[in-house]
């Protein structure tokens, strides 16, 4: 695809654009009236006393009684109005607010899905959606228009590709080109009806591991080439298909098929989906300052995208051992991670060791996730500095902690000498009481 300034300002058949704004919007309903139906808002947002938020945002806090279920709706019903394109952006900003900030409020659900959707929303709120085929064009016919300028979906494209090719660059580790994660992430699905019996044969890991890693990283080429585009299309429905009914990983399957649409001749997409609509000749815009300010804007936008992924490898230690680095960096479904965590809390002034019960601060997932990860270990030792607060006791907080990943050996994760109720968090340098290892799995 060739991307010069007058290609990227070059008017194309906007039906792929108004096509996916349909699905988006299907999408975003059923993402959050899911969250409720399956219990997911009530386990996050409704049931636990703390909140797990992303270190910066502890001042974000979901609303209080059964708030958040009526928060979830109005993010349904803003979904169906982005998909009829009813006072478009105002729908998809409210949407996007109110998602973005569901989505920083706790990271325990955290999964790559739930930030792809807030990167799409951003992207999808500057492009002109809204031009064909929606109730804001029989409210204003002004703002109709079959075409669109190339850059709209180029921009999607990009940041689809950005999504494929760092998970396919993250896949290439030990443990998944040796089959040991993907044998670990069959292993409990061999009750799948009739092909579940192979999940524990080793052909099969293996040779899921390594089609993972051609398929992430040769899905986007293969589109953009007509001649294997047919091939691309068979893959990614058997690839995202298999991966929703086997693995169960949400919207995202269908999310990530939306946005074939994009790769398919403009026309291609009329005649399936609008066939009443006229083809169009194209024609170029006229290349302007202001088209240059676009330009910069959407550089500047994908340099952060292009940066974020690799920082973990400017961070000491290995991001699969320390996790730091690991989120925004599409590592997806990589490793599983397991451990212990227990806290011998300190009485400051009289040394006394105080007893403090986990389950009446936290859940079974929040405390999951305080046995493997040191952002939450961190998070839960604040938590509990501010509740012994509460009983005008000043404490210093131990944590002794071992983790495994990937099934290896059990390993002392973070340093017991640190009295973690008095270190702050870093998100751009490795924490000195993350303990490192020459090499985690042995």
């Amino acid at each position: 695809m060739k991307i010069s300034k007058g290609k990227l300002f070059q008017e194309i058949d906007n039906s792929p654009l108004i096509i996916f704004r349909m699905l988006f919007g299907f999408l975003l309903f059923v993402e959050s009236w899911g969250a409720i139906l399956t219990g997911w808002v009530k386990t996050n947002l409704i049931s636990p006393k703390v909140f797990f938020s992303f270190i910066g945002f502890e001042w974000l806090h979901p609303l209080p009684g059964y708030g958040m279920y009526f928060y979830f709706i109005c993010m349904g019903v803003l979904g169906l109005l982005v998909m009829i394109g009813y006072r478009y952006r105002l729908s998809l900003l409210c949407f996007t607010i109110l998602w973005t900030a569901q989505y920083l409020m706790q990271k325990t659900a955290y999964n790559n899905h739930y930030y792809f959707l807030t990167l799409i929303c951003f992207l999808m709120l500057f492009l002109p959606a809204n031009a064909y085929y929606s109730i804001d064009v029989k409210r204003n016919k002004n703002i109709k228009s079959l075409t669109m300028p190339q850059w709209c979906s180029f921009v999607l494209i990009l940041q689809v590709s950005i999504l494929y090719i760092y998970a396919s660059i993250a896949k290439l580790y030990p443990d998944w080109l040796d089959g040991t994660f993907t044998r670990l992430l069959y292993s409990h699905k061999t009750d799948f009806p009739f092909i579940g019996k192979f999940f524990t044969e080793k052909w099969f890991y293996i040779s899921i591991a390594y089609l993972g890693i051609l398929f992430d990283g040769l899905i986007v080429p293969m589109m953009l080439w007509k001649k294997t585009r047919t091939l691309a299309l068979i893959a990614s429905l058997i690839f995202h298909l298999s991966n929703s009914f086997i693995l169960k990983v949400g919207i995202f399957p269908y999310f990530a098929l939306s946005f074939i649409v994009f790769f398919y001749p403009p026309d291609t997409i009329r005649r399936i989906f609008f066939k009443k609509r006229p083809a169009l000749s194209l024609k170029t815009y006229n290349y302007t300052n202001k088209n240059q300010t676009y330009i910069l804007l959407v550089i500047i936008y994908f340099i952060i995208q292009l940066l974020l992924p690799i920082r973990h490898y400017f961070i000491k230690g290995d991001v699969f051992w320390t996790e730091e680095g690991h989120r925004l960096s599409w590592r997806m479904m990589l490793r599983q991670r397991n451990g212990s965590t227990y806290f011998t809390i300190i009485d400051k002034k009289t040394k006394e060791i105080l007893t403090f019960n986990m389950h009446d601060l936290f859940t079974e997932k929040q405390i999951h996730r305080i046995d493997c990860y040191p952002d939450f270990i961190w998070q839960a030792a604040q938590y509990i500095k501010q509740d012994f607060k509460q009983k005008n006791k000043e404490i210093e907080i131990y944590a002794n902690t071992k983790i495994s990943v990937n099934a290896h050996p059990f390993k002392q994760f973070i340093d017991p000498k640190i009295d973690l109720a008095s270190v702050s968090w870093d998100y751009f340098k490795h924490s000195n009481w993350i303990l490192l290892y020459d090499d985690y799995r042995k």
